[in-house]
């Protein structure tokens, strides 16, 4: 077992590699560490972890200062396979561990049982293979029995869609009460958020842009964020998003946005808390 008390805290701000092509990953993961973060996101599911590990290694830096985390797509939940998937991930990614290892959704259409599942992921955390492990896309119901089921083994966070157009309340709000981090993905609404007159008119009075202001929000919220961008001026931007301070009217303004724009809503999600 890992002593969870020895692990540093999750870097607030971390880089999102979703939906990167292999040269995107591998250059937008560069800039960023060369930038100043310390958090790179990647999953299986994006076919980019041997990218975001070339780039660690190519930075210079120490792997240990990376906080590293990785997801375990869904189709790797099978009796057995949750723990050579992971060692596959591993092996792209360079490493002989990760920081944070989540289940990158429930299984889909609950073509497995969360039981056995869960069970799998246990043993790849008790052999050492991820100093955290964490959930993505879990509703109220799926936490509370997987917290269940992982017995004294803790959750890191619960990485969810989070912007300023979608709050999503009902889980934040449950994570928040049982000291669970979310760690928001979309944070900038796949872009959305730059053409944004409140959030423009608000980075007016912090010399900062739409998005900037967008991600001080989450910040301001207590989440960890990872956006995304293939430009390197973009990724320079976001992380100076953490030194914005906003003040209590323009948090109270910015929760007006609200408007439940779930964009990541298939036939194949779970159904999500309300």
């Amino acid at each position: 077992m890992h002593p969870q008390s020895e692990l540093a805290p999750i870097p607030r701000i971390g880089y999102g590699t979703w939906n990167r092509s292999s040269e995107e990953a591998y250059q937008g993961s560069l800039w960023a560490l060369e930038a100043g973060y310390r958090h790179i996101d990647t999953a299986q599911g994006y076919e980019n972890e041997q990218d975001v590990g070339r780039a660690i290694r190519d930075s210079g830096l120490d792997p240990r200062e990376v906080f590293l985390t990785t997801k375990v797509k869904p189709g790797n939940f099978a009796p057995g396979r949750i723990m050579p998937s992971v060692r596959e991930s591993l092996d792209k990614l360079g490493m002989d561990k990760v920081d944070l290892l989540l289940l990158h959704w429930p299984a889909i259409k609950n073509q497995f049982a969360l039981e056995d599942y869960i069970s799998q992921f246990a043993e790849v955390y008790d052999a050492g293979l991820a100093d955290r492990i964490g959930v993505s896309n879990f509703t109220i119901p799926l936490l509370t029995r997987t917290i269940e089921l992982l017995g004294d083994r803790p959750l890191a966070t619960n990485q969810v869609e989070c912007h300023v157009y979608m709050q999503n309340r009902p889980i934040v709000d449950h994570c928040r009460s049982i000291g669970l981090s979310i760690t928001a993905y979309s944070p900038l609404a796949r872009g959305r958020v730059a053409d944004d007159a409140l959030l423009r008119d608000i980075g007016k009075a912090h010399d900062a842009g739409p998005d900037q202001v967008a991600l001080a929000f989450l910040l301001h919220e207590g989440h960890i964020v990872i956006p995304s961008s293939a430009r390197k001026e973009r990724i320079v931007t976001n992380l100076k998003a953490g030194e914005i301070r906003l003040s209590d009217d323009e948090i109270a303004r910015i929760r007006t946005l609200e408007k439940g724009m779930r964009l990541v809503n298939g036939d194949w999600c779970p159904v999500w808390d309300t």
